[in-house]
This record gives structure tokens, sequence and C-alpha cells, in this order.
């Protein structure tokens, strides 16, 4: 079922209480594993729209269609001459699912561009605004996968986003690229135009070869225990983020254990991204799940550290009973 509106929404709830089945909520299903076959209703959000409510001589505030695709308003904000989306350029999925997951890539968080968000509670039916502070976000986390999962479908976000252009270049290839491109300037678009490239040359097109995009997020460990790893292990990369914590790459972990192109029957580690879990056809979703498992258990032994999940696992379990 499609929901473009709010009333198709409220339409699914009553819809999944006749069938007296659970409802599955659908955003464009980039960052899903399914282990199984779902018998549920499951409801596409497809609400559109890209608004300008507010503006003055510094930001304006967008008001986005959570069914949008996300690449679509960063190339909107752009062709307005607008920043604070460009680092973010090709993350797939859609723009409801980005505060859920407090999407991020190349030094940026969407919750630097975040204004509010709108939501439906799924127990209620009744619309209740979400402010910075009312999302708790987090590294690739939010409170909309912790305290209030399965209980709200975010239908519209708002994002404040900047006339005067501040670049954004330190964090991985963009600086090196530019330069490559000959872009003289780091204009929004210049490094939009990088960031497509380095993610084109990294990352398959789930199109062509089936994946989820990152499986892991990159774990932080205390200060002590990566000056611990280092004497171990003095190639270790770090870097440091609030509270004396150090963020690792969670795909130089992978890599540094020979897990970088590794197949395992039909699944494998991606050859150019070791963060990437592939199917190369004729697996499934269980067939991922552990092979990210013998992954998470190697790192552990090697290095003591846990790996998490950034993709979002989905059983009987995850469904929503109405």
């Amino acid at each position: 079922m499609k929901a473009e509106s709010k009333e198709d929404i409220l339409l699914a709830f009553k819809q999944s209480q006749l069938l007296g089945k659970p409802l599955f909520i659908l955003g464009g299903g980039s960052n899903i594993l399914l282990l199984e076959d779902l018998d549920a209703l499951v409801l596409k959000i497809s609400i559109l729209g890209i608004d300008k409510i507010s503006e003055d001589d510094q930001q304006v505030i967008l008001k986005v269609g959570a069914g949008v695709v996300w690449h679509d308003l960063v190339l909107y904000s752009l062709d307005q001459n607008l920043s604070g989306l460009e680092n973010l350029s090709l993350i797939p999925g859609t723009v409801g699912a980005a505060p859920m997951q407090n999407i991020g890539a190349y030094g940026v968080e969407i919750k630097s561009a975040f204004e509010h968000l709108e939501a439906i509670e799924i127990s209620t039916g009744t619309t209740r605004i979400f402010q910075e502070k009312d999302c708790r976000f987090g590294y690739r986390d939010s409170i909309f996968k912790n305290e209030l999962k399965g209980k709200y479908i975010i239908t519209h976000v708002a994002f404040r986003l900047n006339k005067d252009h501040q670049p954004n270049i330190s964090y991985g290839d963009i600086q090196s690229t530019l330069q490559k491109m000959g872009a003289i300037r780091p204009s929004p678009l210049n490094i939009s135009k990088a960031v497509v490239q380095i993610r084109q040359q990294k990352l398959p097109d789930p199109k062509e070869l089936g994946n989820a995009g990152s499986f892991f997020k990159n774990p932080t460990i205390s200060l002590e225990r990566y000056n611990q790893l280092k004497e171990k292990h003095s190639e270790i990369p770090g870097y440091p983020i609030a509270g004396d914590r150090v963020k690792i790459p969670a795909a130089w972990l992978i890599d540094t254990l020979g897990w970088k192109g590794k197949r395992m029957g039909p699944v494998g580690v991606h050859e150019k991204q070791p963060l990437v879990l592939v199917n190369y056809g004729g697996s499934n979703g269980s067939d991922i799940l552990e092979l990210g498992r013998k992954i998470q258990e190697q790192v552990c032994t090697e290095f003591n550290i846990r790996l998490e999940r950034e993709v979002n696992v989905i059983g009987r379990e995850q469904l929503i009973q109405l």
C-alpha cells in the first residue's frame, strides 16, 4: 500500500486492523536486511513535496515530504544555491528515513541541518512535532531506533540550509578529489560532484549487486584503549571525538583481517569497500547475517572491539501489531 498523504497513513492503520495483519513501514528499503518473507501489510511512505517555509538573509528552511528521494533533495538544494547537504550526496534512501538513522558521510550528519520533523503516533493517529533535542541524535542513531522504535511514522522533515557556504572538505578523499577534478574553489556543487565520484568508485550500485550499504558502524573506544591498541597495531587509524573517545574506521579493522573481497559461497565482502556485504545471487538475508557475525567475531577476537550493525535486520518480530 502506498501512502501519499497523512490521510493514507491513517487509512492504512484501519486496513491493517481489518486484515488482521501487522504493519511494515517501508521507505526506500536501502538499509534493510530481510530474513524472511513477511506476512504483513507493507506501507510504502511516498509523501512528496519540497516547500520553502521560512527565509532570511542567511538561511532557508525547507519542509520536505518523507517519500522524497534523499539525493533528489540534495540536488534541489544545490539548484537553489543552498549549502549544508552537499557532503551527503548520493546516500541512498528517502528523506523520512534520514533522521531515524541520523545519516552522515564525509564529516557531516543531518543533525547539523535539521530543523524539526513531523510524525504520526501509530497508537493514536495524532501528529507530533519533534525538535532536534527531542530526536536524541547520536552516531547513526536517534530516539526512533530506541525508545520510540515502531511507535511513529515520519511524514515530513524540515531542514535549515545556508545561503553562505562554509565548506567541509577535511574528511576522507574530498580535498584530493577536488584537486583531481580541477575544482579551483570548493563550492557546494563541486563538493557534491566530488562526493558522488568517490561513492561511485568505492560503493557497488545495489541495482547491479545486491547490498544494504554500510553493514557496520565505525566503533568508538576510549583514548586509553586506543593507545593500548597502537602498541600492538601501530598503524591503526583513529579520529578523536568528544569525551576523550576515538572513532576507529570499521573498514580498516575488516580489511586488516583479510576480509575485503572474500567470498562465502553466494555472499561476500565487497572488493573495494569492506564495510559493504554483498549478495552475488542465490543467497538470502540469513547468509548475509551469518557472514556479518563471522566478521564481528574475528574483529572482537583480534582487537577486542565489538562491531555494531548499521543495517536494519527485519524479521517477524520487527513488525508493528495494531
